[in-house]
C-alpha cells in the first residue's frame, strides 16, 4: 500500500540542494525547512505553548520514551492525546524512544522482539517493540511519529553497525504494518522511517534502499551528530541525503546550532530538532547576530543594552543584558523563560530568513 503524498515543494536553489516546502499535517500546514523545538515531556521547558504560538512555530517534539514512564500513554490518549493534554494547538511530532534507550546501552538488550531496558525513574524492567512504539504514539494522537530504530555511537564497528541496520530494516517493516492497521481505527497520524548505517557510507545506502522500499510518508536520517567531528558530519550528511526522494520531507535528527542547520538546509533537509538552544539559554548562553552571548560575564553587570540589538523579540525589546544577568546570577526562573524565548524566536527567525533566501535565490550567499 503506497504512502499518500503529504509534503509539497515549493522552490530549489539552483546551487545546492537547498529547497523550501510544505508538509501537510493533522494540525495544520507546516512551511518548510523548519525547526522544532523539543518539548521532552509534553512541554518545552520555561516557555508556554501560547509564547510557542507567538513565535511562530508549528511543530515540536515530544518523547516517546519518558511519556511512556510518565505519565503513561493511557493519561495522554484520556486527556485528548497530547493536544488536549498540553494545550499545545500545532503539530507534535514523537520520536519512538530509540534514542533514550541507545543512551541507556549498559542497562538494555537488544533482541529482534524489541529492547528490554530499566527505566531511569525507578530501574522498573521494560519492553518497547517496534508495534509498541507505534500504539504509544497512537495513544499520544502524534501528528508524526517515528519508528523504532537502534542508534549506534561514534566509533562503532561495522559488524555492530550492520546489525543495527539490519533491526532498524525489520522494525520499519513491522512497524508500518501496526501503523496501518491503526490507520484503519481512525489515526490520522503519518509515520516515518528512520535511515542508519553509522559512518559507513556502503550501510548508509543499504538502508536507505531498505527504509524506502516500505513507501513511508517521510524519511528521516539517524545516527548523526553523536559526537563525530563537523567534517566527519557533513561528509556523511552529504552523502546520506542525496540519495533521499524529492517528494518525500527529509528529517534530520538531533541538530539545531545555526551551522548546522545551515549545512543541513544546503543538503535539502526539511525539518530538524535539537534540545541546545533552550539548554544552553537555561545555562546562559543567549544566540545572537554576532555570536554567542555568556550573560554571566561581568562586563555585562551594567550593560543596560538589549542582548541583540537587531533581534526583535519581545525580550530584547524590553529588557538589558544587565537585567538578565541579574535574574541568572539570583537564580530567578523568569530568567530561564525570558533566555528561552529570545533563543527559539532567534532559531526561527534565522529559519526563516533561511527560506527567504531560497525563494529569491540568495541561499548560497546568506
Amino acid at each position: 500500500m503506497a504512502s499518500s503524498p503529504i509534503f509539497t515543494p515549493a522552490i530549489s536553489s539552483r546551487t545546492s540542494r537547498a529547497r523550501t516546502g510544505f508538509i501537510s499535517l493533522p494540525h495544520g500546514r507546516v512551511e518548510t525547512p523548519a525547526f522544532m523545538p523539543v518539548g521532552t515531556n509534553a512541554t518545552v521547558k520555561a516557555i508556554g505553548a501560547e509564547a510557542l504560538a507567538e513565535i511562530g512555530f508549528k511543530i515540536i517534539l515530544a518523547n516517546t520514551y519518558h511519556l511512556f514512564l510518565r505519565p503513561g500513554p493511557d493519561v495522554v490518549r484520556e486527556a485528548g492525546g497530547l493536544h488536549g493534554f498540553s494545550g499545545w494547538k500545532g503539530n507534535f511530532l514523537t520520536d519512538s524512544g530509540g534514542y533514550q534507550v541507545f543512551s541507556l546501552a549498559p542497562f538494555r538488550k537488544l533482541s529482534e522482539e524489541g529492547v528490554k531496558f530499566r527505566s531511569h525513574i525507578d530501574g522498573a524492567a521494560l519492553f518497547l517493540s517496534p508495534e509498541l512504539a507505534v500504539d504509544i504514539q497512537t495513544a499520544l494522537n502524534s501528528d508524526i511519529q517515528m519508528q523504532l530504530d537502534v542508534c549506534t555511537p561514534w566509533g562503532a564497528e561495522e559488524k555492530e553497525a550492520k546489525k543495527a541496520l539490519r533491526l532498524t530494516s525489520e522494525w520499519a517493516r513491522r512497524a508500518k504494518v501496526r501503523w496501518l492497521e491503526q490507520r484503519g481505527e481512525g489515526y490520522r497520524g503519518e509515520l516515518f522511517g528512520i535511515v542508519q548505517g553509522n559512518f559507513y557510507k556502503s550501510l548508509r545506502e543499504q538502508s536507505v534502499e531498505e527504509i524506502l522500499s516500505f513507501d513511508l510518508p517521510g524519511v528521516a536520517i539517524g545516527g548523526l551528530s553523536v559526537g563525530e567531528p563537523y567534517d566527519v558530519f557533513a561528509e556523511h550528511l552529504a552523502h546520506c541525503a542525496a540519495l533521499l526522494p524529492e517528494d518525500k520531507p527529509r528529517y534530520l535528527m538531533g541538530i539545531g546550532t545555526p551551522d548546522y542547520i545551515l549545512e543541513a538546509v544546503e543538503n535539502g533537509i526539511d525539518i530538524f530538532d535539537c534540545v541546545f538552544p533552550t539548554r544552553t539559554a537555561r545555562n546562559g548562553l543567549l544566540f545572537t547576530s554576532f555570536g554567542p552571548l555568556a550573560i554571566k560575564k561581568a562586563q555585562y553587570e551594567r550593560d543596560f543594552s538589549p542582548p541583540d540589538p537587531s533581534c526583535g523579540c519581545r525580550v530584547c525589546r524590553g529588557h538589558s543584558r544587565a537585567y538578565l544577568r541579574h535574574l541568572f546570577k539570583s537564580g530567578e526562573i523568569l530568567y530561564a523563560m525570558l533566555a528561552t524565548y529570545h533563543n527559539l524566536y532567534f532559531l526561527n527567525d534565522l529559519v526563516r530568513k533561511i527560506r527567504y533566501s531560497i525563494q529569491i535565490g540568495k541561499f548560497e550567499s546568506f
